[in-house]
């Protein structure tokens, strides 16, 4: 009688999936109980004693993590704190920058990094609509690599995360430009298609709606969250007949790119137009720009994450419970958000 994996689990009283962890040398492992497997194999004549031996000895001690562009400096602080607890177990990350591409990018990073035998993957997908990257995160956790999100949501999932409360945010800052007296607020939001840019867009809809007032859909503009769309949106917020008097830019870069278009036109903030961003811009602080910003803590999410994550990978854990983590935002107000004109 051939002997299968749920006799190996019986016999050591653990799961399938641990059982698969230790056959396919993928996940992560105690060796302790990696050896304990490779005992009942021997008893169960599995596997010849020589493989048995061998797959006792194959562990690792590298975290996958996937962001989608490494350049911007929110995700540089994630990763620090990704990094600072990671350190205390003596994990190593493998880094890999997606550049806002799910269409084969993605998909050939997360096939890197099974191959790399990763003992669990920490992830910002580029697109919550994606199947191919939902159904693949998927088939890693069923061999045995857990998947934390951070950041951005795939719809339709049941993987634990770190996210933020972006329409909390988002609401802050545009109820504090219509208390300032700005009627035509205009947004430079990131993709709809992400938990972050759908978010952020629907906070500046509440906060115009919760104060009794009509949105122009004229003044949503649909950006990429790179420093490209923040420009040419910019541009073409400038180009309005009736130019709106403040605008708030969904993300850092959109905002750099916002004030280099704004600069290009001699205009100043915010004695001409004001702004608001979401996410801080260190260089501005060094620069004397007072740039309003709704803050979110950086390190703190990384540093979750990567919790969430040492929890999954522990196979000693029995706890199935989704983790899902929602850190709130500050909004810091430096001045840029004031009408004047």
């Amino acid at each position: 009688m051939t002997t299968t994996i749920d006799d190996i689990a019986r016999d050591t009283k653990l799961s399938s999936a641990t059982i698969s962890r230790v056959l396919n040398s993928s996940g992560y492992v105690k060796k302790e109980t990696r050896e304990k497997v490779v005992k009942s194999m021997e008893k169960l004549n599995y596997a010849p004693s020589a493989i048995a031996r061998s797959l006792s000895m194959m562990e690792t001690n590298i975290i996958g993590v996937v962001v989608p562009d490494i350049n911007n400096p929110f995700f540089s602080e994630v990763i620090k704190g990704i990094s600072s607890l990671a350190d205390t177990h003596n994990l190593n990350m493998f880094l890999c920058d997606t550049d806002e591409n799910h269409q084969g990018k993605e998909l050939k990073q997360l096939r890197l990094l099974k191959e790399q035998r990763i003992r669990g993957l920490i992830i910002t997908p580029t697109s919550e609509n994606d199947e191919n990257t939902a159904k693949y995160l998927s088939e890693m956790e069923k061999f045995g690599i857990p998947v934390v999100l951070i950041d951005r949501d795939i719809k339709g999932s049941t993987l634990d995360g770190v996210f933020v409360d972006n329409t909390g945010g988002a609401f802050a800052a545009t109820n504090v430009l219509i208390n300032e007296g700005h009627k035509r607020i205009a947004i430079i939001s990131g993709p709809i298609t992400s938990l972050p840019g759908r978010g952020r867009l629907e906070g500046y809809q509440k906060a115009y709606r919760s104060n009794g007032y009509q949105i122009d859909e004229e003044l949503i503009m649909l950006g990429d969250f790179k420093f490209e769309s923040g420009y040419y949106l910019t541009q073409k917020i400038l180009s309005m007949q009736d130019r709106p008097t403040a605008i708030f830019c969904s993300n850092n870069l959109m905002t750099l790119g916002c004030m280099k278009a704004l600069r290009e036109a001699c205009l100043k903030i915010p004695q001409d137009i004001s702004i608001i961003s979401f996410d801080e811009i260190e260089a501005f602080n060094i620069l004397g720009l007072n740039i309003s910003y709704v803050a979110r803590p950086t390190k703190e999410m990384g540093w979750e994450a990567m919790g969430i994550l040492l929890t999954k990978m522990d196979v000693e854990n029995t706890n199935t419970t989704q983790r899902r983590v929602i850190l709130p935002t500050n909004l810091v107000l430096m001045g840029s958000e004031k009408r004047m004109s």
